[in-house]
C-alpha cells in the first residue's frame, strides 16, 4: 500500500541529485483527476453517475472566479466519491485505477526517462497536484521514491472531500517540496509540462519542458531549456 505520510524523507540526499516530475501530461497522455472521478463512480458508486451533468456548476464557478481550483476539487470529489469513503474502499479503486489508468495512458519516453534518472543514481520524487490517496499508486507503479501532492483530510479511516493545506500548485507546489526535502540536493532536475510550474522550473538547476503547453514551449526556447516531446 503506498505510503500517505505527506513529509516522509527522501533519503541519501547529501551525496544524490534529486529528479522531480510532475505527473499530468508530462508522464501520462492526459490528465488523470475527470478519470479517476469517472471510474471511482463506475466501480465503486454507480448511482453518482447520474450526478456527473452538476460537476458543469462548480466547472462553470472556477470559470467565473467564483472558486479556485482547491474548491473546484472538494466540490467534484463530493458530488462524484461522497463526503466519506473508507479506506479500503479508496485504496481498492485506486490500486485498479493505477493499473489501468498507467497503463493505458504512460508515455514510454517518460518511463524511459525515469528509468535513467534511477539508473544514474538519482532520487525520484513525483510532484503532482493531482491528490495523494490515486497518484501515490502511480507514484508506485512507476518507482518513485516518494511522492508530494494534494492531501485529503482523512477523518480516521474515512476519506473526506476536504483538501488539507495548499492545491500542489503553482506557488503551493514548490512551498510542498521544499517542505518535503530535509535540504537541498547537490542537484535538481525537474520536468513539466505547464507553465503553471514555472516557480519549480525556475528554482531547479536543471528545467526541462516536457511535452510542453505553449506558454511553456515559449518559454522553454526563450529560456533555452531542453524540450522532450514523448507525447
Amino acid at each position: 500500500m503506498p505510503a500517505t505520510n505527506p513529509r516522509v524523507a527522501i533519503p541519501d540526499l547529501a551525496t544524490t541529485g534529486l529528479a522531480i516530475y510532475d505527473m499530468d501530461k508530462t508522464i501520462t497522455r492526459k490528465a488523470s483527476w475527470t478519470s479517476w472521478l469517472f471510474f471511482f463512480a463506475r466501480t465503486e458508486a454507480p448511482a453518482r453517475l447520474l450526478l456527473a451533468p452538476l460537476m458543469l456548476l462548480p466547472g462553470l464557478a472556477f470559470l467565473l472566479g467564483f472558486t479556485d481550483r482547491k474548491g473546484l476539487k472538494e466540490a467534484t470529489h463530493r458530488l462524484m466519491m461522497g463526503c466519506r469513503v473508507p479506506r479500503t474502499t479508496v485504496e481498492r479503486a485506486a490500486a485498479r485505477f493505477a493499473a489501468r489508468f498507467g497503463a493505458a495512458q504512460e508515455l514510454a519516453g517518460a518511463l524511459e526517462a525515469i528509468a535513467t534518472d534511477r539508473a544514474s543514481g538519482r532520487r525520484l520524487l513525483l510532484a503532482t497536484a493531482s491528490c495523494r490517496y490515486y497518484s501515490a499508486h502511480l507514484a508506485a507503479r512507476w518507482g518513485f521514491d516518494t511522492v508530494v501532492a494534494t492531501e485529503n483530510h482523512w477523518d480516521g479511516d474515512m476519506l473526506t472531500h476536504r483538501i488539507r493545506g495548499e492545491n500542489c500548485y503553482d506557488m503551493g507546489k514548490l512551498r510542498m517540496i521544499l517542505d518535503a526535502l530535509p535540504a537541498r540536493p547537490p542537484h535538481v532536475r525537474f520536468l513539466s509540462d505547464h507553465v503553471s510550474d514555472l516557480p519549480v522550473l525556475l528554482w531547479a538547476d536543471d528545467p526541462v519542458a516536457a511535452n510542453p503547453s505553449k506558454a511553456l514551449g515559449q518559454m522553454a526556447r526563450l529560456r533555452g531549456w531542453p524540450i522532450r516531446n514523448w507525447a
